[in-house]
Parts: structure tokens; C-alpha cells; sequence
């Protein structure tokens, strides 16, 4: 998957990690074209100045950013940064763009890299100095469209996790205290890893409203002839989707893929004897290959003859591979072959007459069984909780938790609680405090008011502030 860099929190993606990102990327680049989004790219570096020109937004960045001083033996006459999102890079560009009403909407996004010099413990596709990300960013004529374009991004986001890596989440909104810096509404899904009984930030949808518009002069003529503001929206998706779902199907042995992202989804091992070689068998298991390749399968034929049947499936299964074909001389002579499906152990005789078809629908079955475990696991360790002596304990149990709240602009409590968590957690541990630099605190935070909102029976108190609750919220320790 990954090779270690000598610069702490970066790392080499590996074939087999880039192979999921093109993936995702070959069926992202689908769907935004179908909004009327294209492609293209700007520059790495932005000046001090643009990137300071929005308070709100820089400061939300500052202790992440990286920025380059020197040129070979000299200073720079001003130091550039080198971009941890691109608002201020592309937005001064709009402002160029953008002159009527005509011109809307202008619907944008990149693909590349960014680098946000985290100071907490780095972590191989979850929290890294330099990752791979798409964002979109476009500019609108009225709120209304700038929403539409928010949810329809988010919904694209649901469905990497949901469609494609087969990771369940949850849509919401994100609270005021962790909203988008400099944004209006931050829109998120949010994941749920069941080994570490945590939950982790899938991929998020910006309104940002008219403020960085205002910033950045993108002014335009309406058709009345009228000076307006653009509204605008951004949204990403970085390579931590891969990491999410390696936490969520892995097992012991190794990667569990879900077969949509798989960069091989079916592998075929030979198993030869001193009667029947390698020769022998292969011109059947090159036939096999065919057919599944000719029904859209990604396979193949691993005939290296330096390695025996038994350390190629250890490999193959370490690697995650859906499905694993064997065949064996008494498999040719009754033309069959053994299938041993990679995420339960199964293991099938199968006809090789229509096997490509076969294994096509075998491949479905594989990712929607792989869905509703994680579906059904994250279900389970789901839980409402209304009263505060109910919460830590809940926490402790690996849960995410439900809670009545008075509304996601009451930041005060909610670092109360995040406060609150800890002390309780620590204390029923016995520890007094935890390293500040962590990325697993014991606190709770929130995660998202989730758009689906169970009902609220009126006098509900929020758990913290016991002012009346207007919402449900999402709770759980986070990475």
C-alpha cells in the first residue's frame, strides 16, 4: 500500500493504493460532469498576502501551513505558502472570470496535492502532511443554487463511501465550533471505524456564503443590471477514504477490498504436480482469464512459477483480493474450478462454462455483504443517550452517541462537553492527562447534526446545557 518517506508525514502511495484513487477518480470525473463541472489546475503556491486576505479562513490554517523562504543561497523577498486548500488561490481568478450574470454558474474542480504541516502524530492515509485530493469549487447566483451544488456534492461523497468502498456514514451538518474556517455551512459524512470504535471525518461540502466573494472582488452584473456577489461552495475528497475503508474491512490476515475499488477483484492461482505442470494448465486458466475479463472482470493469471500455490494465496489474501480461483488438475479434467471468497472464506466448486457471468453477479453479492456488515456492526454501537451520567459510559463502550442538543451555534457547551468527557474518561482510567499532540483524544466531539433527525418530543433538555433541545446531535471520540 505504502512505502515510508524521510520526511515525517509524507509517504509513497504504492501501485496498489493509486490503482483505489484512479478508481475513485474514474467515477468521480463521471458524475461531476454530469453537474456541469469540469476539470482543471491551478498553482501550488500561494502569496502571503492572498492567503491572508480572508481572516477568518487563514486562521483556521495558520498553524498548518508551510511556506518557502529560499531560493537556492538566497531569501525570498517574500515568503510564499505552499497551498493547504486552494480558495485563495483560485478565487482572485473568478473575480476575473466572473463579470455577468451570464457567467454563472462557474462550476470547477482539481485534482492534487496539498500540504497542511500537522503537528499531532502523523498517520499513513488519515492525517498526513502532504495527501491527493479533489476539490470543487463554483460560484452561484443565489444561496438556493449554492445549496443544490452543496448536497449534490455531498451526495457524491456518500456515495464513494457508501457505493464504492462499501463504508457506511452519516450525512449532517457540521456544528459552528467545526465548520469550514471562514465558511458559511460546512455539510459532512461522517464514518464509523469499528476496531477502534471511533469515528472519522469522510469527506466535507462548503456553503461559504458571499464572504470570500466580498474578499476577492467577484462581483458581477444581474440581470437587472445590478452589482451582485457570487455565492459560492467547495468540497473535497482526499485519499483518507482509502485509509477509512482499510480500517473498516481489514482483518487479521490483511486488506479486506470491497470489489468496486479493488484493484484486482479476481485472481487465478494454479496448482501444479509433478503429472500436470505449469504448461499444462495454464492454456485452461488463460480460457478462464478470457471470460472474465471479457465480462468487465479485473483479473489474473498469476503463473510465476518461483513461488508455490499455498504462498500466493497468503499473499493474494494479504493483498485483499475478492475472489481467489483455484485450479487443480482434477478441476481441469471436470472442468470446474474452486472459488474461495476472500472477505468470508467461502469456498465453492463452480463450472467454468459462463464463469465470467457468474462471478460478475458473485462480485455484487460480495460488495453489498461487505455494506451490511459494516452497516449493521456500525448500527449496533449507535446509541441515543438524554441524560449526561449516561454519556462518558457509553463513550467507553466503543459507541457513537445521539444526544438532544440547543443548537449548533452554542460553542460554549460544546467545549463544556469536550472538556467534561475527558476529565471523566481520564479519571476512570486513572490517568490525569493525555499528550496534547494525540489525533485519538479520549474526548467526545461532535460529528454532525445528521440530516435524518429522529423525533424530538417538545420540553426535551439538551444534555449539557439544559436549555430546551432543538436538535439531535452526533457524538463520539474521532481521529
Amino acid at each position: 500500500m505504502i512505502a515510508y518517506y524521510d520526511v515525517s508525514g509524507c509517504y509513497i502511495l504504492r501501485p496498489w493504493s493509486y490503482k483505489m484513487w484512479e478508481l475513485i477518480q474514474d467515477w468521480f470525473n463521471v458524475e461531476i460532469r454530469k453537474l456541469g463541472v469540469d476539470n482543471c489546475y491551478f498553482p501550488l503556491f500561494v502569496t502571503q498576502d492572498r492567503l491572508e486576505k480572508e481572516k477568518d479562513h487563514v486562521e483556521g490554517f495558520a498553524p498548518e501551513v508551510a511556506w518557502v523562504t529560499k531560493s537556492g543561497d538566497g531569501d525570498l523577498a517574500k515568503p510564499i505558502a505552499i497551498r493547504p486548500t486552494s480558495e485563495t488561490i483560485m478565487y482572485p481568478a473568478y473575480s476575473d472570470w466572473i463579470k455577468s450574470h451570464r457567467d454563472l454558474p462557474l462550476k470547477l474542480n482539481q485534482w492534487s496535492n496539498v500540504v497542511r504541516w500537522e503537528f499531532k502524530y502523523p498517520t499513513p492515509f488519515l492525517r498526513s502532511r502532504e495527501f491527493l485530493w479533489q476539490e470543487g469549487h463554483t460560484a452561484h447566483a443565489s444561496v438556493e443554487d449554492a445549496d443544490v451544488m452543496v448536497r449534490q456534492a455531498l451526495e457524491l461523497y456518500r456515495a464513494v463511501y457508501e457505493d464504492l468502498l462499501a463504508v457506511p456514514v452519516v450525512p449532517g451538518y457540521k456544528t459552528e465550533a467545526e465548520k469550514f474556517a471562514g465558511g458559511m455551512q460546512t455539510t459532512t459524512v461522517e464514518a464509523y471505524v469499528p476496531v477502534a470504535g471511533r469515528a472519522i471525518q469522510g469527506a466535507t461540502s462548503h456553503n461559504l456564503g458571499q464572504n470570500f466573494g466580498k474578499m476577492f472582488d467577484i462581483k458581477y452584473q444581474d440581470s437587472e443590471g445590478k452589482t451582485a456577489i457570487a455565492w459560492q461552495t467547495s468540497w473535497g475528497l482526499t485519499t483518507r477514504t482509502i485509509g477509512v475503508m482499510v480500517m473498516v474491512h481489514g482483518d487479521n490476515t490483511g486488506l479486506v477490498l470491497p470489489p468496486r475499488i479493488a484493484p484486482l477483484q479476481v485472481v487465478i492461482v494454479p496448482i501444479v504436480s509433478k503429472k500436470v505442470t505449469l504448461a499444462d494448465i495454464s492454456v485452461y486458466c488463460q480460457s478462464i482469464l478470457d471470460d472474465l475479463i471479457q465480462a468487465g472482470i479485473r483479473a489474473k493469471f498469476d503463473d510465476r512459477d518461483m513461488y508455490n500455490p499455498g504462498w500466493k494465496y497468503n499473499h493474494w489474501e494479504q493483498k485483499g483480493v475478492p475472489i481467489r480461483i483455484e485450479v487443480g488438475p482434477r478441476d481441469v479434467e471436470q472442468k470446474q474450478a474452486r472459488i474461495v471468497v476472500r472477505y468470508s472464506g467461502e469456498k465453492t466448486d463452480m463450472s467454468v462454462d459462463n464463469l465470467g457471468d457468474a462471478l460478475a453477479t458473485k462480485l455484487e453479492q460480495i460488495q453489498d455483504g461487505l455494506f451490511q456488515k459494516a452497516k449493521t456492526y456500525r448500527d449496533d454501537h449507535l446509541v441515543k443517550v438524554t441524560e449526561w451520567k449516561n454519556f462518558v459510559p457509553e463513550l467507553e463502550k466503543h459507541n457513537l452517541v445521539l444526544t438532544p442538543w440547543c443548537g449548533g451555534e452554542h460553542e460554549d457547551w460544546e467545549d463544556w462537553v469536550k472538556t467534561k468527557s475527558r476529565e471523566e474518561s481520564l479519571a476512570s482510567r486513572g490517568e490525569e492527562e493525555e499528550d496534547a499532540r494525540t489525533a485519538t483524544s479520549v474526548a467526545a466531539k461532535t460529528l454532525c447534526i445528521p440530516f435524518e433527525q429522529p423525533e424530538l418530543p417538545p420540553g426535551t433538555k439538551c444534555i449539557a446545557s439544559g436549555m430546551d433541545a432543538t436538535c439531535w446531535v452526533l457524538w463520539g471520540r474521532s481521529y
